[in-house]
């Protein structure tokens, strides 16, 4: 009697045991993940980060007025910082490069410069690769977050120091919101 209850005890130690390397080993490998995914946001980053300074070159020469607003986005660029203000500073040229489209938009000849418009199609796939580095990341992110908080995951956690992690969200500047459509005029009041 007493063999198979140090067989069955025995049997839930190693499947317990078991069950803890494989649930620490999804936490390392979640974590190498994230840091994997934040090197390709990081590298989509500066890529656009070194495309913005011909961006500027090639519409500084149309207007004396927007040179001002140039200045402004040059002083908005990035400067090595943690992840966690990362994302701040990355909307704020994010915000900066809508405004610097927006301004190029007023110039038909820049506009129809080829140059610009290899530019601003360069800007197209950085961007693009951005949000396929964050999207990544997030799930990523998601991943190891619901086992952080999944119970009996969670134990683990705390014993190792794993923590839930922020997600990383971005408006590109490259975005285009939806026009606004206003549906209050019904068909009979127009003449």
């Amino acid at each position: 009697m007493m063999v198979p209850i140090l067989f069955f005890a025995g049997f839930f130690l190693l499947a317990f045991v078991v069950w803890c390397l494989q649930t620490y080993n999804r936490f390392i490998r979640y974590r190498n993940n994230i840091e994997e995914a934040w090197s390709s946001i990081d590298v989509a980053l500066k890529r656009r980060f070194n495309l913005i300074p011909n961006l500027i070159r090639a519409i500084q020469g149309y207007s004396q007025h927007e040179a001002q607003l140039l200045g402004t986005i040059d002083e908005a660029m990035p400067r090595p910082t943690a992840k966690a203000h990362r994302a701040e500073e990355e909307s704020q040229i994010s915000q900066s490069l809508t405004g610097l489209l927006a301004l190029a938009e007023a110039y038909p000849d820049l506009k129809a410069s080829a140059n610009f418009a290899a530019l601003q199609n360069t800007l197209d796939e950085v961007e693009e690769d951005i949000q396929k580095a964050r999207n990544r990341y997030n799930r990523y992110v998601g991943k190891l977050n619901t086992l952080v908080e999944s119970f009996p995951a969670a134990v683990i956690a705390r014993k190792f120091g794993f923590e839930k992690q922020n997600y990383f969200t971005l408006d590109l500047a490259t975005q285009r919101e939806m026009p606004a459509v206003d549906f209050s005029t019904s068909r009979g009041e127009r003449g």
